[in-house]
C-alpha cells in the first residue's frame, strides 16, 4: 500500500476503526511510522474531538482500551 492510499484509508475510516488499528496493530506498523504516523495521529485526534464524551467512552469499551 503507498502512503497515499494509507492516507485514504485513514481518511475514510472511522473513529472507532482508527482506534482499533492503533491498539492492535504489531509494533513498527507503517501507518504509525514517519509521514503517515504523524496523519494518522492528526486524523485520530480530529476525529475523537468531534465526537462527545460519552460518544468517545463508549467506543474505546468496544475497542477494549
Amino acid at each position: 500500500m503507498t502512503q497515499e492510499e494509507m492516507k485514504q484509508w485513514i481518511d475514510n475510516a472511522t473513529y472507532e476503526q482508527l482506534l482499533q488499528k492503533w491498539r492492535f496493530a504489531p509494533s513498527g506498523d507503517s501507518f504509525f511510522v514517519g509521514e503517515v504516523g504523524s496523519y494518522y495521529t492528526e486524523v485520530l485526534s480530529k476525529k475523537r474531538n468531534g465526537l462527545s464524551h460519552a460518544e468517545q467512552v463508549s467506543i474505546s469499551k468496544r475497542v477494549e482500551w
